[in-house]
C-alpha cells in the first residue's frame, strides 16, 4: 500500500472519528437540555449532590424509567372536588390549631399522591418519583415536610407553620390539576412554567397570620377549586376577626 493510500485512509478514519465524536456530543447536549427542561431546579440540585454531571444525569434517567413503570393516573372530578373540600377544612382549622393543621396537610398531600398512583412508603423515594413530573414545585414539598416534622415535636413557630401550608398548597394544587397519566404532558416545561408563575404570584406575600397568600384583587370564580375554597375560608376568618 502506497504512502498516498495510507494517508487517504488515515484521513478518512480521522474524519469518521470526528463525525462520531461530534454526533455524540450533540446527542449528549440534547439529552442535557431535555433533562433540564423536564426536571427544572431538580436537575441542578442533583448535579450538586453527585460527584459529576454524568452520574447525576444517569440518576435522572433512572428516575424517568421508574416513573414510566408506575401507573400514574389523574384524579376523577369527584375526587378533585372532595380533596379541595378537605383542604378548605384543614385551612379553616389553622387559626385555632396551626401545628395540627400542618400535620393534616402533610397527610392530605400524601393521600392525593397515593390516589394518583405514587408509592408513598418512603419519603426519599417519593421525592425521586415526584421530581419527574413536579420538579419545579418539589422544593416546596421538601420545605413543608421539614417544617411538618418539627411541628410534631412542637419546635416550629407559627410563621413557619404558615409557610408550610403555603408550600404544601403549591404541590397539592399541582397534583390536583395536572393531567398525570403516562404519555401526557405532565411535568413538561410549558405546564411547569405556567404553574411556577401562578404559584409565585400568590405565594410571596401571605397576610394576616393565616396560610392564605396575598391576592391580586380579582374576584374568584364561583367554582369548587382549591383556590376558591381557600379564598372563602380566608374571608370567613377575616370577618370573624373584624367582629
Amino acid at each position: 500500500m502506497s504512502a498516498d493510500t495510507l494517508a487517504w485512509v488515515a484521513a478518512v478514519v480521522v474524519a469518521v472519528v470526528a463525525i462520531v465524536a461530534i454526533g455524540y456530543a450533540v446527542l449528549r447536549q440534547r439529552r442535557r437540555h431535555r433533562l433540564r427542561d423536564r426536571f427544572g431546579p431538580e436537575y441542578d440540585r442533583t448535579v450538586r449532590e453527585r460527584e459529576n454531571r454524568r452520574e447525576a444525569e444517569q440518576e435522572l434517567l433512572a428516575r424517568e424509567q421508574r416513573f414510566d413503570s408506575l401507573d400514574i393516573r389523574p384524579l376523577s372530578p369527584e375526587a378533585r372536588q372532595a380533596y379541595a373540600k378537605k383542604w378548605t377544612e384543614v385551612q379553616e382549622r389553622f387559626v385555632d390549631a396551626p401545628g395540627f393543621s400542618v400535620t393534616e396537610a402533610d397527610q392530605l398531600v400524601t393521600s392525593v399522591m397515593a390516589d394518583r398512583g405514587y408509592p408513598t412508603e418512603d419519603f426519599e423515594q417519593r421525592i425521586a418519583d415526584l421530581s419527574v413530573a413536579h420538579g419545579r414545585t418539589l422544593d416546596h414539598y421538601r420545605k413543608a415536610h421539614e417544617i411538618s416534622g418539627r411541628a410534631v415535636r412542637q419546635a416550629a413557630s407559627t410563621e413557619e407553620l404558615r409557610q408550610a401550608m403555603v408550600h404544601y398548597r403549591a404541590l397539592f394544587e399541582e397534583l390536583l390539576e395536572a393531567p398525570g397519566s403516562r404519555g401526557s404532558n405532565d411535568g413538561s416545561p410549558r405546564n411547569d412554567s405556567r404553574n411556577d408563575s401562578r404559584n409565585d404570584s400568590r405565594n410571596d406575600s401571605p397576610r394576616n397570620g393565616s396560610p392564605r397568600e396575598g391576592s391580586s384583587g380579582e374576584r374568584p370564580s364561583p367554582d369548587r377549586s382549591p383556590r376558591h375554597a381557600e379564598a372563602r375560608s380566608g374571608q370567613a376568618r377575616d370577618d370573624t376577626r373584624t367582629d
